[in-house]
């Protein structure tokens, strides 16, 4: 590798989510050069624009410019936040026709740039568009990854740092499956500061089960919450994306729920789904395997079977029974 290589990520899709992307990125200079890409190219100019008037306010300056699939070729990874947008009363599910044809297009143009990067999805349904990224891009499935879970984690975190007045921070827990209404909590592996927040409710009087189903209850349907009060999500998920892009450019090997392809981790064929996974420079390294019991084995499963009978629709999956 030559001394003046220099990290290169590409955004396609400059709405509300891509946006907010940018701004997370430049705010925390992960990246050397940052380049927007969307079909309205005055859309993606007056953010290029409007972020370069920031450049001084950050921690160090990233080179940012609007650009064309061309761009792509250099880059690292490729971010994909194009698409249509979940609207009040659609589930993530229903937008699989819209973005699948939109994907297509855009992964083409990607691989035909000459790209070899890594690709990070976030348009919904995340699960099902990085199965069909891996697919349209023929890279290895280590290096296309989906946002999966890590914000419904991040929340799930948030919620319990909230309950039992502590930094989320130290709270450890994880929501694993689809990225939408068959996700599930792992309580059987949820700790705070090591100690199990099973343990903590059957010894602590004011902590309750039914306390805890609430926390999870509003950690799945945040989105639809959100979307009902401004729209649409977009700093919590850019965030996220931040955090997964910053561990893939500094080589981490940090532990976070992503959507990642299984093939035989978890009893589990073929499908891309939200489970914990170490994150460097190569993609994924490998799947964390979390012990669940028999109850979250089993709604995984079917969380895997849902996206898995969509997906059967639109490609030949491998079925897992």
């Amino acid at each position: 590798m030559t001394t003046n290589r220099v990290n290169r990520v590409a955004l396609i899709g400059a709405g509300a989510v891509g946006s907010s992307y940018a701004f997370a990125m430049l705010n925390q200079s992960v990246t050397q050069e940052f380049v927007i890409i969307d079909l309205d190219e005055n859309k993606a100019m007056g953010d290029a624009m409007d972020l370069n008037h920031g450049k001084v306010f950050a921690p160090n300056p990233t080179k940012t410019w609007y650009g064309n699939y061309e761009d792509c070729k250099d880059a690292d990874i490729v971010c994909l936040c194009a698409g249509a947008n979940q609207k009040p009363g659609e589930t993530r599910l229903d937008l699989v026709k819209k973005n699948l044809s939109i994907f297509k297009t855009i992964v083409d143009q990607v691989m035909a740039s000459g790209f070899n990067g890594i690709f990070l999805v976030a348009t919904n349904p995340v699960d099902i568009l990085t199965y069909a990224t891996w697919k349209f891009s023929g890279l290895p499935k280590e290096r296309v990854i989906g946002s999966g879970t890590i914000l419904d984690s991040g929340r799930f975190r948030y919620l319990l740092g909230e309950y039992f007045d502590v930094n989320p921070t130290n709270v450890h827990a994880n929501i694993i499956g689809e990225h939408g209404d068959t996700e599930l909590p792992v309580w059987s592996q949820a700790t705070i500061g090591g100690v199990p927040v099973l343990e903590l409710v059957r010894r602590h009087e004011p902590y309750t089960m039914d306390d805890l189903e609430d926390i999870f209850t509003n950690v799945r349907d945040a989105a639809y919450q959100i979307i009902e009060k401004k729209g649409a999500t977009y700093y919590g998920i850019a965030m996220g994306l931040t955090r997964i892009t910053k561990a893939i450019l500094r080589n981490e090997n940090s532990v976070m729920t992503v959507s990642a392809h299984l093939n035989g981790e978890y009893n589990l064929q073929d499908v891309y789904i939200g489970v914990p996974a170490i994150i460097n420079r190569q993609g994924i390294r490998n799947i964390v395997e979390l012990n669940l019991s028999e109850k979250e084995q089993t709604q995984l499963e079917y969380s895997a079977d849902v996206l898995q009978n969509i997906l059967a629709d639109h490609f030949e999956v491998k079925p897992t029974y």
